[in-house]
């Protein structure tokens, strides 16, 4: 799955997670985005075994997946419903590691709070340098009521910090939840979470 490894054991995260849908910031950006998606490529930060990759590969978009978690990326390209594999560039890499071309969605559900905070800038600024005008990123920050504030290898923000990094973007979503549920796991957790879509001009 994500980068940063906050998880003991991926293979039951991702059996536990198997078969859900695309993320809805996904689906709300690929709705910005319209038809033409042959035209258009993506990169899939912490693509876990592929809930997102799929759904971009399906409507036609050229995707870059990476996980660091080698059973992430194993379980994507033998995933039954792959489709349109030609399309598909699996690479297993950190993402704050990872380098990529310039594409038109950056796509990362989660993958982000789970970056070494001190590399988080650095990791932000690849992240935008790398959309083409007009592109869009889609994903998840952390805010810092999050129960995981203050452990390893999470970073996190207050909604202030998020306008900052969003500031030469047009945010189109962004969407604060804190909720108490439990992670895919079973274990108790305070969310609190920044759904984003934004595009760069």
């Amino acid at each position: 799955m994500k980068s940063g490894g906050h998880t003991s054991d991926w293979n039951e995260y991702y059996e536990k997670t198997s078969g859900r849908p695309p993320r809805p910031t996904l689906l709300r950006a690929l709705a910005a985005f319209g038809d033409g998606g042959a035209a258009r490529s993506a990169v899939d930060l912490g693509c876990g075994d592929g809930r997102d990759t799929v759904e971009l590969l399906r409507r036609g978009w050229r995707v870059i997946a990476i996980d660091a978690e080698p059973q992430a990326i194993e379980r994507l390209e033998t995933r039954r419903d792959l489709p349109r594999r030609s399309a598909l560039t699996a690479l297993c890499a950190r993402i704050e590691l990872a380098r990529w071309p310039r594409v038109d969605l950056v796509n990362a559900s989660f993958a982000l709070p789970l970056c070494p905070p001190a590399l988080f800038q650095a990791l932000w600024a690849r992240v935008e340098r790398s959309l083409k005008p007009g592109g869009r990123f889609a994903g998840q920050l952390f805010g810092e009521r999050d129960s995981w504030h203050g452990e390893t290898g999470i970073v996190t923000h207050t909604r202030a910090a998020v306008e900052r990094l969003l500031a030469n973007f047009t945010i189109e979503m962004l969407e604060e939840e804190e909720t108490d549920a439990v992670t895919p796991q079973g274990k108790a957790k305070h969310w609190h979470i920044f759904h984003i879509v934004a595009r760069k001009p």
